[in-house]
């Protein structure tokens, strides 16, 4: 009886953890450069094979872990990196990047302390002194650091490989990076990532790039409402569960008294 109102709370618990994830991804269905997330689950009893099947117990003994439990046990989160569509804007500072890749942004933290982050929000524009800059007013990196441009050139062209021409003339190159392993970034804000330790930079190879376009968020709103619906009727069933298991102990106390 008890284990089965364990197993409708961790049930529910499960369900409002992904409706979480969820709701962020279709409140920034519309914001430039987001990737959406999701999230995984385990049942216990999978848990607890993996941990009697753990080669680091030597010699491989198997150790008692208790009375099994019955449930689900939330998983991990993670960050879908597919492409989004492009949108285009006809603004010659909007950047969009096709297939993998990371812009570069030299970001100053309120502190004053400086990183490096990295975003796929192309919507850039320029400060009066002629850098390349976010709408928040961080540098966009090139491959010789801050993008510095000609506020009185007549043309400025960015090239499908980053290379940025004004009036012909070859100026600067935007520093765009991609990772080994993407499992070592973590959100920074809706649209930067900040690398933890371990992560590899590598150059991104063969990047799209296209000006006049933006990168819209790949979270697909039909998509994320039928999910927020199957994940709201499981929360209901789970509840109505450990109603009926709650209503079906009280019966029981109140039998045993008589």
């Amino acid at each position: 009886m008890l284990r089965g109102l364990y197993t409708s709370y961790t049930g529910m618990l499960n369900e409002q953890y992904r409706m979480d994830i969820m709701s962020n991804n279709l409140a920034n269905a519309d914001t430039t450069g987001f990737k959406k997330e999701g999230s995984t689950s385990q049942a216990y009893s999978e848990v607890m094979a993996v941990k009697i099947k753990d080669w680091t117990e030597s010699p491989n003994t198997p150790k008692r872990l208790g009375n099994m439990s019955l449930g689900v046990k939330i998983g991990e989160t993670y960050t879908d990196f597919s492409q989004g569509s492009l949108r285009d804007t006809g603004n010659t500072y909007d950047i969009a990047l096709g297939g993998k890749g990371f812009f570069n942004i030299e970001f100053t933290s309120k502190s004053g302390e400086t990183s490096t982050k990295y975003t796929r929000d192309g919507g850039f524009t320029i400060t009066k002194e002629g850098y390349l800059v976010t709408k928040d007013g961080d540098y966009v990196l090139g491959e010789n650091g801050r993008i510095q441009l000609s506020t009185t050139a007549g043309s400025t062209v960015f090239d499908r490989n980053g290379d940025i021409y004004q009036d012909d003339r070859l100026v600067a190159s935007l520093k765009i990076s991609d990772f080994e392993d993407t499992n070592y970034l973590t959100h920074y804000g809706e649209t930067m990532w900040d690398a933890k330790e371990g992560a590899v930079e590598i150059d991104a190879e063969d990047p799209e790039v296209h000006q006049g376009y933006l990168e819209m968020s790949n979270a697909n709103v039909v998509k994320e409402m039928v999910n927020m619906i199957t994940i709201s009727r499981q929360y209901e069933s789970n509840q109505k569960m450990l109603t009926t298991f709650d209503d079906t102990l009280e019966k029981t106390m109140t039998l045993s008294k008589v």
